[in-house]
Formats: structure tokens, sequence, C-alpha cells
């Protein structure tokens, strides 16, 4: 079932500054409504590049508290972190080795033999941070950060594929993507990225307006079924993204 309309507010920004910026003053106000350990989920693609580069920059950077931030991967290439197809690698270098704590940031360990054995090893790391059930508050994440690929997909939980249906598992291993790189990958599950305070959607570029316009309508593709489950689930686009058509009643202009 895709997200209901009601269950998901949507913001359309001018342009990719602002987009990123917009983001940064989210991630900022969600970290400062926990005043313990804040646990953030990031995902990967060229999109959210500009939001990472805006944390380590000033105003932005001096208002995170980098020591009780923990950083997460919403998905990665089972590909070493230093290859150019690593999501960890782009925003360790964006900003996580500038700013946070090597102990803070969480990645998939790619290292493993199998992207299963990668999945099994992830899901024990993220159940010592949250040792209840995935529906027990609080969640296990502050903030999840998606975007939504041109068939669809979200995280790396691709159209028809069985990973859809997964209850149990919190990650996965993905044998074969659906879209270039074609390499296999490690997601989290719906139920795991539904544990958030927050899941925001970043949606950038004219390329992204014909998926959007299919999602938006209501067509169940896989970014329709991602939303926190008890949270807040924002979608937040620029204007080259965003359809013509988009629903003004669930839509603001910044």
């Amino acid at each position: 079932m895709s997200t209901p309309a009601s269950q998901r507010r949507t913001t359309v920004v001018a342009g990719g500054q602002s987009l990123a910026e917009t983001a940064a003053t989210r991630l900022i106000e969600r970290i400062a409504k926990n005043p313990q350990q804040v646990r953030i989920c990031l995902t990967g693609g060229s999109t959210p590049r500009r939001l990472y580069e805006l944390l380590a920059t000033e105003p932005w950077r001096a208002q995170i508290p980098w020591s009780r931030v923990h950083w997460f991967m919403t998905d990665d290439r089972f590909v070493p972190q230093d290859d150019p197809l690593s999501n960890i690698g782009m925003a360790r270098a964006a900003f996580l080795d500038a700013c946070a704590p090597s102990e803070n940031v969480h990645a998939i360990p790619t290292s493993a033999a199998t992207p299963d054995e990668a999945a099994e090893r992830y899901e024990r790391e993220l159940k010592s941070f949250h040792t209840a059930a995935l529906d027990h508050e609080p969640p296990l994440f502050d903030l999840v950060l998606m975007g939504i690929g041109p068939d669809g997909h979200t995280a790396s939980l691709f159209p028809h594929a069985a990973a859809l249906e997964e209850h149990q598992r919190w990650v996965v291993g993905v044998a074969h993507a659906n879209v270039a790189p074609f390499v296999p990958r490690v997601s989290l599950t719906f139920p795991c990225l539904a544990s958030t305070g927050e899941m925001l959607f970043l949606v950038s570029g004219d390329e992204k307006r014909d998926i959007l316009t299919r999602a938006l309508s209501g067509e169940d593709l896989p970014a329709m079924r991602a939303h926190a489950m008890r949270g807040e689930t924002v979608w937040l686009l620029d204007q080259a993204a965003a359809p013509r058509n988009i629903d003004s009643s669930h839509a603001g202009s910044h």
C-alpha cells in the first residue's frame, strides 16, 4: 500500500540550494528535540550531497552537537568504502570525516563476505542501539533521509522485489539492482526505516519530475510505501522536480 496523502506533507522550495538549507534546518531542529543520543540515518545519491557539504560549513556545523549524534545508512552498494560508488564514502568525504567522531559513524560492513552477511551484521549493530521491537517508542531513529529513484525505488528497495514484503528482518542483502550501478546492495527494510521521528525525502531536478508525478498520483511504488510509523513523513522537492499538478493542499512554497 502506498502512503496515504493525508500522512504525507509535501513542501516545494525554489532550487537545490534552498532544498539543502531547508533540509539542514529540519535536521538541526530534529536533533534539538532530543537532548540525549541522536540517531540520523543518511541516504546516498547526488541530491543529499549538497546537504552533507552544507553541514560541514558554518553556521550549520556549530549547531550540531557532534559528540552525541550517531550516523547510519539507509542502504549502500556492496563495494569498499573508498569506491566511488559507496554511499558512506560520499558522506564521509562530504562531512563525516571532518566533523563526526569516528565511533559515531556506523557504516554498513561491505567488507563482509556477502551482502546477506553484511545485512546480518548491520542488523545486530542496529539492535544494540534499539533493544525493543521496532514498533515500540521511542523510535530507532530521530530522522531518516530518503530519496526516490527513476523507477520509484527508495533506499535499495526496488519495484517487485521480495524485500518489499519483508516484515521480520531489519536489513536485507539485495542481490540485483534494478537501475545502474548494477552492483549488489544492502538495505534497511520498511519496518526499520519507519521507526523514526521524521522521514524526510529529498528530491531535486527535472529528471525526477516524471517519477514524482507517478508517485504522488498514487501509483504503488516502493518510495510511496515508505513512511514514518508514528512520526512525520515529509517530501521536500525543488521546483524543477515538482509535478505541475501537485496537490496544493499538501504543498507549501518557500
